[in-house]
């Protein structure tokens, strides 16, 4: 398999990759030693995405801070949500 020294892709083509691989696994048509080629490059791709999911936690969370340090938590404003009670939400806290 060459997929394995190209260069990072973006998030959503390495869950989709993951999604193949996962697929051909299950199908049950791969030969052992294809079963395990496609295990270990499962695994390069979910430590990859890990990596870039905790990258983004710790850059929300610097983004989230006010000047104390705390966790200034929003919740998101989709298109149809009201403003009436988004100044209590600046309250909460995280789950964390």
């Amino acid at each position: 398999m060459s997929d394995t020294t190209s260069a990072p892709q973006d998030f959503a083509a390495t869950v989709e990759q993951l999604e193949t691989i996962v697929e051909r696994l299950e199908s049950g048509e791969l030969s052992l030693e294809d079963a395990l080629t496609a295990f270990e490059q499962g695994v390069r791709l979910t430590r990859d995405a890990q990596q870039r999911l905790d990258s983004a936690e710790l850059k929300v969370r610097a983004l989230s801070e006010d000047n104390d340090g705390r966790l200034n938590v929003a919740p998101f404003a989709g298109p149809d949500a009201s403003t009436d009670d988004a100044d209590d939400s600046n309250k909460e806290t995280p789950p964390w």
